[in-house]
């Protein structure tokens, strides 16, 4: 195997290797010595594609040995020739823009579901492994603690924080418990019980309605409309947008996630559903968990006017016409247009993150997820911001976008592990990819 792309490529390509026991078959090519077989990503999926068929010869022989003639000949069958969706120049690119940082991202055409750029950092380099990998480099890469063998693209699971925002507030919109013009006053906190919980912003957002929340990331918003409609309500929107199953894309190992529900609570603890979880998971914190390919399907399901495409990396591998979401056009402009507010108006979470071409601007939703708990000692003494704790105890960065605003056509995902905040970390990632992508598809129409 030769891997052009190298590092830029390996998560999606995957890699070759020597047949184990349990891969073998009754394909006597599969054991010759030193014959190898796809072991992960498209390698892997296609690896029976890819590889053909060899050619096979029945002759006679007599008692020494000495072939008499040939009963039987079939000929070879050459293996494919497979077209991936993914734009290689935009893949590199990708990969570069993140820098020294580790995460993923994914980009999608949001009509047709082809998956346009899938990258998982760090990563490796596959032909390592083309002619039998060394010990002190698999156990290198196996116990890493940043995980570079896993493709954090389907497989990480991360809480997506305030990108979740959108899911809630499509399944109190289409609840009919809230309309887009009923607010909420944020105070800084809302009190349940003996529990607080608490705004990012600590002064308060003052009174909110739904597309200043969605713009402004309001947490008690949420929190107030997350109370209301419930785990459950919450929990069938999101399957709806392709959240707490995998989703079906043609690379092995994606993970589902995870989306709770008072059933699954009980099962899974033996205990019961209490209403401050709902605030928790109304924020995208507590048990609720979504892969970077959830999060870009999800946003090209919001804007595409409702339809469920499925992503893939296979020209041609989703043949199939998206189904329709059961979900009104009303809520979903009115999610929209709060997405499209968060980077055009001065108040917007990612404003200073909008791409400088008017006619490339995009929309978004900025996220910022915890990796710990905050005590409340810490919030009388001070929280330390980002910047001033160690790395593992950093918030991870989020955000999703889609672009342009008035047909989009492209959806993204970007998580940057331990970013901090997604607006400084992973927005403006979000918006190189989405410009560039743009500019790329302007310039084919115009060649």
């Amino acid at each position: 195997r030769i891997y052009p792309e190298g590092q830029h490529g390996a998560h999606l390509i995957g890699y070759v290797g020597a047949i184990s026991e349990k891969e073998m078959t009754d394909d006597p090519v599969l054991a010759l010595a030193d014959f190898r077989i796809g072991k992960s990503g498209v390698e892997r999926v296609y690896d029976s594609r890819l590889r053909g068929v060899a050619a096979r010869k029945q002759v006679e022989i007599n008692a020494v040995g000495r072939t008499i003639r040939e009963l039987a000949h079939v000929p070879e069958q050459p293996g494919e020739t497979l077209r991936l969706s993914v734009d290689a120049r935009l893949q590199a690119f990708a990969t570069e823009r993140f820098g020294s940082d580790t995460g993923a991202a994914v980009v999608m055409d949001v009509n047709s579901g082809e998956v346009l750029a899938l990258v998982s950092l760090p990563s490796y380099d596959p032909s390592l492994f083309t002619g039998g990998i060394s010990h002190r480099d698999w156990s290198a890469l196996r116990n890493a603690a940043d995980a570079p063998l896993v493709n954090k693209a389907i497989a990480g699971q991360y809480a997506p924080g305030s990108t979740y925002k959108m899911i809630v507030a499509l399944a109190a919109l289409e609840s009919g418990l809230i309309n887009a013009q009923t607010n909420f006053h944020c105070s800084g906190m809302l009190e349940l019980g003996k529990g607080k919980f608490h705004c990012w912003n600590r002064g308060g957002h003052g009174h909110v309605d739904l597309y200043d929340a969605i713009v402004q990331s309001c947490d008690v918003y949420f929190y107030e409309v997350a109370r209301r409609v419930g785990i459950d309500r919450i929990a069938d929107m999101s399957r709806k947008f392709g959240l707490g199953e995998t989703l079906g894309i043609d690379l092995p190992s994606e993970q589902g996630g995870l989306i709770p529900t008072k059933a699954w609570k009980r099962r899974r603890f033996e205990r019961s559903w209490q209403v401050g979880e709902s605030l928790v998971a109304g924020i995208g914190q507590g048990y609720v968990l979504t892969t970077p390919l959830q999060l870009a399907t999800m946003t090209a399901r919001m804007v595409n006017g409702g339809y469920a495409v499925v992503p893939h990396v296979l020209i041609g591998g989703a043949d199939r016409t998206p189904e329709w979401i059961d979900v009104s056009d009303a809520a979903l402009e009115a999610v929209k247009g709060a997405m499209v507010g968060v980077t055009t108006v001065a108040k917007g979470t990612a404003a200073a993150a909008q791409i400088e071409d008017r006619e490339f601007w995009m929309g978004g939703k900025t996220g910022t997820s915890q990796v710990r708990r905050i005590s409340a000692r810490e919030r009388r003494l001070g929280v330390l911001r980002n910047e001033e704790r160690p790395r593992e105890d950093r918030d991870h960065a989020l955000f999703v976008g889609f672009a342009p605003l008035r047909a989009p056509r492209y959806a993204v995902s970007v998580i940057v592990e331990h970013g901090g905040g997604g607006s400084k970390a992973a927005a403006p990632v979000a918006r190189d990819l989405l410009a560039m992508v743009q500019a790329r598809a302007r310039d084919d129409q115009r060649a």
